[in-house]
């Protein structure tokens, strides 16, 4: 795997993305974070999977693939995840470097 962002890697199949989530936002939102991950606000609570499920679907829509694209790999019950978005590596590399400002 080459590094592209601090934030994101990409993979054969499409990038590996980390994220620190905040839950019970006002509105869901993904945007930069740290250089170590992004940012994603959602609306859903912590419980029973609904902020992960929140989660999965707005990364979807900010990469503009399909929900069952996107993997969580770890960090279930955490608020720091890890998740693969399959795709077009450099297209998704493209996205994920655009909500930093810069070219991939």
């Amino acid at each position: 795997m080459s590094r592209t962002g601090a934030a994101w890697t990409l993979r054969p199949d499409g990038i590996e993305i980390a994220v620190r989530v905040t839950p019970r936002t006002p509105r869901d939102q993904f945007a930069a974070g740290t250089e170590e991950h992004f940012a994603a606000r959602l609306t859903a609570p912590p419980v029973e999977g609904a902020a992960n499920a929140g989660l999965v679907a707005l990364v979807a829509k900010t990469f503009h693939v399909p929900k069952r694209a996107v993997t969580l790999l770890s960090g279930d019950t955490a608020r720091l995840k890890r998740l693969a978005v399959a795709g077009d590596p450099d297209a998704l590399a493209k996205i994920a470097a655009s909500l930093y400002g810069r070219e991939p």
